[in-house]
């Protein structure tokens, strides 16, 4: 059985690797910060809505989501950002990041399961895994659905 599947790598925070699967991305994008409208009593996660192919993409912090310090503070600020838009059942996320990586093959059979103990309650909850690169380091397998399916967006329409 083929357990290869393509992942989009990105940086989370200052030192960390995560990837998502191809199959749940639709697109990735620059934008930059006067093209995002900031919406307010939202949470800090959330940093607003684009206007992507004609529509309203909402677009989240993904590292303030997952517990590092939000992108959009101090000197992390960036003035162009990436998107990657998330896909699921014709519903679209968008997820800020700092910088992406690159496209790699990876073998799912090496996924590791994510247990609490060795992550942050609140990145854990959205890992489905995690693989140990040839530099032996943690790359954490982020789950898509998981991150859009999150109540802390309340914004399901």
């Amino acid at each position: 059985m083929e357990t290869q599947e393509k992942f989009l790598s990105f940086n989370l925070g200052v030192t960390d690797t995560a990837v998502i699967s191809l199959q749940h991305i639709a697109e990735v994008l620059q934008v930059s910060l006067p093209e995002i409208c900031g919406v307010p009593q939202m949470p800090s996660s959330v940093f607003g809505i684009y206007n992507w192919r004609g529509e309203m993409l909402w677009l989240v912090d993904l590292e303030a989501m997952l517990g590092y310090p939000p992108i959009s503070q101090g000197s992390n600020l960036v003035s162009k950002m990436m998107a990657i838009v998330l896909e699921n059942k014709g519903k679209y996320l968008g997820l800020l990041v700092r910088q992406l990586i690159d496209i790699e093959w990876l073998d799912t059979k090496e996924m590791k399961p994510a247990s609490a103990e060795l992550f942050y309650p609140k990145i854990s909850s959205f890992l489905q895994g995690y693989f140990i690169n040839d530099s032996e380091e943690i790359i954490f397998n982020l789950d898509a659905t998981t991150i859009m399916q999150s109540p802390a967006w309340g914004i399901h329409n």
